[in-house]
């Protein structure tokens, strides 16, 4: 109904790397992990190439689900909870701190510990990191990833992830944001992980719209010379080539000459 239409598919781990990941890195050897509302998706890049991926079947929205079992609130409040107060790891700091969550048709409002909110997203995280370690480890690349764990996605924002998923795996780990992709004056909030996904999307549409701009030629038999064949190019008008792109000529040529054998001042190539 919005008048679009689909261009292309994509792995979805692709299109998070594209966003949040450099060419070093999966030439390095690095695990990206994205973690989303359901599943938590794991790709293993090494030597810049896609070594394994793997879905583990929890996400942010158990976490929610913990939350809300756990601190009896309604689910809405345990996501507000998860996002604004959450922390992947338990301090001490936190014994003092109190969250006040209002009632609902004049009951009392409900005071949640930091410390305790703190304990249940850790033991739910910890679960979800063990289950990706334990996949890195199946993969045979556990020990051979030189640039460690890259996490994104929604569920990367809770506080202090990175520190609990080093102390799990014992790799260094950073959290993706894809601000090499996006501009000073980019709406403000886009940099964050959670567009990962989206974005990476949106940077592969434009590698196609690049490539259909390019000339494409397309090789036609020849029924005398089926061995060297003709060319059949689908190209921008001379005057437009000649603009852009100067040296095209000269390649066009070159290929001319090599499959008709002639010297490029042949008239043939006229």
């Amino acid at each position: 109904r919005a008048g679009l239409e689909v261009e292309d598919l994509m792995f979805e781990p692709l299109a998070s790397a594209a966003a949040v990941l450099d060419y070093e890195e999966m030439e390095a050897g690095v695990a990206l992990i994205d973690i989303g509302g359901g599943t938590t998706d794991l790709a293993i890049f090494q030597e810049g190439i896609l070594r394994h991926s793997a879905v583990i079947p929890f996400g942010g929205n158990v976490v929610t689900e913990d939350i809300r079992e756990g601190c009896m609130v309604m689910r809405n409040q345990a996501e507000q909870l998860k996002v604004k107060y959450g922390y992947a790891l338990g301090l001490e700091s936190q014994e003092n701190q109190i969250v006040s969550i209002a009632g609902f048709r004049g009951r009392e409002p409900r005071e949640i510990s930091v410390k305790t909110l703190s304990h249940i997203i850790q033991a739910r995280m910890e679960e979800i990191l063990d289950l990706v370690h334990e996949e890195i480890r199946q993969s045979g690349y556990g020990g051979k990833l030189i640039a460690g764990i890259v996490l994104t996605g929604g569920g990367s924002q809770l506080k202090l992830l990175n520190k609990l998923t080093e102390y799990m795996t014992g790799m260094y780990t950073r959290v993706g944001h894809p601000t090499e992709h996006l501009a000073s004056t980019s709406v403000r909030g886009m940099n964050n992980p959670i567009y990962a996904t989206g974005l990476g999307l949106i940077l592969r549409g434009m590698e196609l719209e690049k490539m259909k701009a390019q000339p494409v030629f397309v090789p036609i038999a020849d029924e005398r010379e089926p061995v060297k064949g003709k060319l059949a190019v689908s190209a921008p008008e001379p005057e437009e080539i000649l603009e852009t792109e100067p040296s095209f000529v000269d390649r066009l040529t070159g290929i001319l000459r090599d499959l008709w054998e002639v010297d490029s001042s042949d008239d043939k190539l006229d």
